[in-house]
């Protein structure tokens, strides 16, 4: 495949990139870590940080490690829900339906860790299955639980 010289090339972020990054500013917004002072933990610019959380650079093995002792989880925490490759999808015989897949990517935003951080608050169970009722309602969703 050819790609004409004036034409730029854009490599888009490999999806395990994007779904790693986005637990590790998951995980950052959680412990109320800006990413200037997890970069200064690094020894990194909070530019590389965002880089990483975008998925746009690719976190390496010793840089992973690093990342899981500063953020207090193991780190298989990085990879849990992600993509699942094609070869690791036909030997297991499942399918990666990406039904769960939105979770990962609304608690990725910051209203999903604001919401999230707020509702775990709430001690009264009737209470929250009241907010739940709410939301669904405004949202205009049938949604059975």
């Amino acid at each position: 495949m050819e790609l004409a010289a004036n034409i730029p090339f854009k490599k888009t972020p490999n999806p395990v990139d994007r779904h790693v990054g986005s637990r590790v500013r998951m995980r950052r917004v959680l412990v109320g870590m800006s990413q200037e002072k997890l970069g200064e933990a690094l020894g990194l610019t909070f530019q590389q940080v965002q880089k990483y959380e975008k998925g746009t650079n690719r976190i390496g093995a010793s840089r992973l490690q690093q990342l899981s002792r500063i953020l207090g989880v193991p780190v298989e925490y990085f990879f849990e829900g992600a993509p699942q490759t094609i070869e690791r999808l036909a030997s297991s015989g499942f399918e990666d339906n990406g039904e769960t897949a939105y979770v990962a990517d609304f608690l990725a935003t910051n209203e999903g860790i604001q919401l999230n951080k707020a509702f775990v608050k709430i001690r009264d169970p009737k209470l929250r299955r009241r907010v739940v009722e709410l939301v669904t309602a405004i949202a205009g969703d049938d949604i059975a639980a």
